[in-house]
């Protein structure tokens, strides 16, 4: 029933895509959604060469099913990402944070699909333009580096969807059936889906960290940081100090500062959800337990083939 064109570009059974999250999207979880029909896709972000070559020899012993890598064009060392990536063989390779006109013609010439993921109808008709195979539409819900526009996931899909000529996938505030099908009526063609994946028991993190996306709430998040660029986490004593430093004017230099360096991983592996930074979207609030990645694609799939059913119905009226 929801077999689309993203099921057809990337030889995967849904049209589900997991997030490549710094620090939890790695070898078990990427092969994890994989193996559940999905696509799974392994956070670049946060791994060196070296890593991300054992990571994709890892998923390739765990699924024969496809899968990719997230890598952050701005990243220093993206270059040896993508050559990793081509090297080991990955199906496709998902840009983000920056042109990805530089890389992919290199990633087209060894046979793999590039996806970008953009925050906005103009950087998303610049990633068509640079020859990506399918975009992701991001609205500002989702949670981690989110774009300055700040436009809303159902304000930016149909958006998307009419300025560009290749598949969208929707992302930003998307975690069970109801978001599934929701985005798909939007014309979409796939969902990106993160924080519901980060917590799963196959997603790398800490059990503090987990916690604290079942444990936000509906309010539970903020965005901080907007003079760096705006980034969605969970509300904790970190956020509330760069709230108040926005407030009363602090300048960049005494943002970075205070910020400093590895305050996300502090919070995903070191699980101090206090002072590190919980990535998390706003769809935490319907995140009420662990599951595994397989429950979670279940019940999506499932509930949308309901869900659709009874719109036909209301249809008939």
């Amino acid at each position: 029933m929801f077999k689309t064109a993203i099921c057809d570009l990337l030889g995967i059974e849904y049209p589900i895509l997991q997030g490549g999250m710094v620090w939890v999207s790695y070898n078990e979880l990427c092969a994890a959604v994989s193996n559940s029909g999905g696509l799974g896709i392994l956070a670049g972000g946060s791994m060196t060469a070296d890593e991300l070559k054992a990571e994709i020899k890892l998923v390739k012993e765990k699924t024969h099913r496809p899968f990719g890598v997230n890598i952050p064009i701005r990243k220093p060392g993206s270059e040896n990402l993508v050559d990793v990536a081509i090297k080991e063989r990955v199906d496709v390779v998902c840009t983000s944070a920056g042109n990805p006109k530089q890389f992919t013609q290199m990633i087209h010439d060894a046979g793999l699909k590039v996806i970008h993921v953009s925050p906005s109808p103009q950087l998303a008709v610049k990633a068509a333009d640079a020859g990506v195979d399918a975009v992701v539409a991001e609205g500002i819900e989702a949670g981690g580096h989110d774009g300055f526009e700040e436009i809303t996931t159902m304000a930016l899909i149909p958006q998307v969807v009419e300025a560009v000529g290749i598949p969208v996938i929707a992302a930003g505030g998307i975690a069970d059936s109801r978001g599934f099908v929701a985005a798909l009526s939007l014309g979409a063609k796939g969902v990106q889906i993160g924080t519901r994946f980060a917590a799963t028991r196959e997603a790398q993190g800490h059990s503090n960290f987990k916690s604290a996306i079942i444990d936000a709430g509906p309010a539970g998040t903020v965005i901080a940081g907007r003079a760096l660029g705006p980034t969605r986490s969970v509300k904790n004593r970190l956020t509330d100090q760069i709230v108040e430093m926005e407030k009363r004017g602090a300048s960049v230099e005494e943002l970075l500062k205070t910020i400093g360096n590895g305050r996300s991983r502090r919070a995903t592996l070191d699980g101090d959800v206090e002072d590190g930074t919980v990535y998390c979207g706003q769809i935490a609030g319907m995140i009420r337990e662990l599951k595994s990645v397989d429950e979670v694609i279940t019940e999506i799939i499932e509930g949308a083939e309901g869900l659709v059913k009874k719109l036909e119905q209301l249809a008939t009226l």
